[in-house]
């Protein structure tokens, strides 16, 4: 993609658009920060670069701007010998170097996602803009920004874009923004549904970042999937009533809730076809997040945080002064297959509101002791504002909890591991956390054994970081 002059922000919010309020308001150009200021101790393990993406609109929006619309920032923290740097880079989408070219947005958002603009003003970017926004990977060498409407972004290790990736024209169609890796063969899995059509598409990728299968698994509805789990024999899918219904745009809800579907989960062979997948009905719910999964025997258990009934708010007929989201946040729970016996079940096992559900990554698929999550003490707060950190500890049941205060405004904790180590919980957890009073963000180190001690260390950010969506350790190779 040709490289485009430093871009430069022009967002007023002219609207009073709710999700440009506070934090979520943009920052409005890229810089680079060779030294940060740090409070406490760096530890001598910690050597790699913490990124973290989100939205961050270069233009005012058209229309109503929910914050799944905002094009891709990418911010790096980079640690190194007890130092910290900092840069950050929008991710130049094919349409936002239209839009940047043009001067102004031109593409609409998620509520009115089929104006689609004309090509006299965006030329070959495409009807839908791809904005990147919600994850960074990395996997055979390649870093990958996600967005699960469209196909992942490569990325350099200097956040600079490189253009959308397709795994060499073998994906043609979506890429979830939670893919997993099993760190013990280097695969990679994920999957892409369609907001147009009834189905899933199961992808795995080998160490050297090939694509070597695929597998499309039939729904009943076009379903609004965000996350999933493996274990060391399977996929594991949770197909939930929250449905996409493009007919609806302005008559209501574009994303609806329909109990009635019911909520199934859907075990995959790791390599299996589309007509292997078993369906096990459960209660109705939904899981944006999941921690972690394995088999045992007959027995496939998971975790993660389970929405009674969701609302996101993507209806263009509200008013932008109605709230529309259900701010009751999802709580823990844990799920369970019995494949001999053909059942399947779920119960809460925390009554503390969360998500942005993160464990040790390098035991995805087998069994983990352990979990983290952002949660909200206080009352009051919206859909997705955290004020702490969570863990849990499943063999004790026992959980701490360190809260960053009234103005604290708590990201998702990454678990960056101790290269020293030896136990699951030898490591620390990053997050970038917002302080409402100072308008500063700071990326505090906690201990993954000790969460309720707090900060072991805080990088102060030159600026704030806006709101933002998931993020990832990246050690230094």
């Amino acid at each position: 993609m040709a490289a485009l002059a430093p871009l430069v922000g022009n967002v007023t919010n002219q609207n009073q658009q709710p999700d440009l309020e506070g934090n979520m308001f943009p920052v409005s150009d890229e810089v680079d920060v060779a030294s940060l200021e740090i409070t406490g101790q760096l530890p001598s393990g910690l050597q790699g670069s913490f990124l973290r993406n989100g939205p961050n609109p270069l233009f005012e929006p058209i229309g109503r701007y929910h914050m799944f619309d905002g094009d891709g920032m990418l911010h790096g923290i980079t640690l190194e010998d007890g130092r910290a740097s900092y840069r950050n880079r929008w991710i130049r989408s094919r349409g936002l170097c239209a839009e940047a070219k043009l001067g102004r947005a031109a593409y609409p958002g998620l509520s009115e996602v089929t104006d689609f603009p004309s090509s006299s003003l965006v030329g070959d970017a495409g009807r839908v803009k791809n904005p990147a926004n919600t994850h960074i990977v990395r996997h055979a060498d390649k870093y990958l920004a996600l967005w699960e409407g469209g196909l992942p972004t490569e990325v350099t290790a200097a956040l600079e874009t490189v253009g959308e990736y397709d795994f060499d024209g073998k994906l043609r169609g979506a890429m979830t923004a939670h893919p997993r890796l099993d760190p013990r063969t280097g695969d990679l899995f994920f999957f892409g549904y369609s907001v147009m059509e009834p189905v899933i598409n199961y992808y795995v990728v080998n160490a050297q970042g090939t694509l070597i299968h695929s597998a499309k698994v039939d729904l009943p509805a076009p379903v609004m999937m965000h996350d999933f789990i493996i274990t060391e024999e399977h996929a594991v899918f949770l197909d939930s009533p929250i449905v996409f219904d493009i007919a609806n745009l302005g008559k209501g809800p574009m994303v609806q809730w329909r109990p009635e579907n019911g909520t199934r989960i859907g075990v995959l062979p790791r390599f299996g076809t589309g007509e292997e997948v078993r369906w096990f009905e459960i209660d109705p719910g939904h899981v944006q997040h999941f921690w972690n999964g394995w088999v045992e025997g007959d027995r496939i258990e998971f975790s993660g945080t389970r929405f009674e009934r969701p609302d996101f708010g993507i209806d263009s007929t509200v008013e932008l002064d109605t709230s529309v989201v259900d701010n009751t946040p999802p709580q823990p729970a844990r799920f369970w297959v019995d494949l001999a016996a053909d059942k399947a079940g779920w119960e809460q096992f925390d009554d503390l509101g969360g998500d942005f559900a993160r464990f040790n990554d390098e035991f995805d698929g087998v069994r983990s002791r352990f979990h983290y999550m952002s949660a909200v003490v206080a009352q009051g707060r919206r859909l997705g504002d955290f004020d702490s950190i969570v863990r849990y500890d499943d063999a004790t049941g026992a959980r701490q909890i360190w809260t960053a205060g009234s103005n604290g405004h708590v990201g998702e904790s990454v678990f960056a591991p101790d290269p020293e180590g030896s136990a699951e919980d030898d490591g620390w957890l990053l997050n970038a956390v917002y302080d409402a009073g100072t308008e500063s963000t700071d990326i505090c180190v906690l201990d993954a054994r000790d969460v309720t001690a707090g900060p072991i260390a805080r990088i102060h950010l030159a600026r704030r970081m806006p709101f933002g969506f998931h993020a990832s350790w990246f050690a230094k190779s």
